[in-house]
């Protein structure tokens, strides 16, 4: 075998193996996120538990991550089109409302803290330590996904995403839609289970 034949078996094995193993680390993320919102329910029956109303930035930053899903959706469906301006644009604005998620989930911990509630110290309390707890593990994913995001956005400028050839972009997009419908979850959750 020749150098570029074994390049090329190299390449369509790493091609097999990325998504099995992104849904692996997925699967394991589901399960780290199952045994918080476990501990969560189990937390509830302690005499310290106070229960709240979540805050409004919260609600807020819910409409913002679904926004970034749908806008990356259209952004992959123009990149099929080979419609690389348009899915750059809608992939910037994925980008941006990922920001804002974010900053609006600091403003929701903000808003907890003005009313008295917080995470650690002698005023915290279990109930609020878990739901900033989990909601900042999920904060951090999320940063995982916008620097997954400039990754995706640096590479389409580079031209390296096409309708033949979308790895890249499939697996940044799994990841942050993943991501997404986790926060789903947690806000739903949270709002039903207090």
């Amino acid at each position: 075998m020749d150098r570029v034949q074994v390049d090329n078996e190299l390449k369509i094995a790493k091609k097999k193996s990325a998504k099995p193993m992104l849904w692996i680390s997925l699967v394991s993320m589901v399960m780290f996120f199952a045994g918080l919102t476990s501990a969560y329910v189990v937390s509830m029956k302690r005499e310290d538990w106070v229960t709240f109303d979540l805050p409004q930035a919260f609600y807020v930053s819910t409409f913002l991550i679904i926004a970034s899903s749908i806008t990356l959706f259209f952004s992959q469906r123009f990149l099929k089109k080979d419609k690389h301006q348009n899915s750059i644009i809608l992939l910037i604005v994925t980008f941006i409302l990922g920001l804002l998620f974010v900053w609006y989930q600091y403003v929701g911990f903000e808003q907890l803290r003005s009313v008295g509630l917080y995470f650690t110290g002698k005023d915290s309390n279990v109930s609020t330590s878990f739901i900033i707890g989990i909601t900042f593990m999920h904060v951090l994913h999320l940063i995982a996904g916008v620097i997954v995001l400039i990754v995706v956005i640096y590479n389409h400028f580079k031209k390296k995403y096409s309708s033949t050839d979308m790895l890249g972009f499939e697996l940044g997009a799994i990841f942050w839609h993943f991501v997404d419908i986790l926060w789903i979850y947690l806000f739903f959750f949270f709002y039903f289970i207090r």
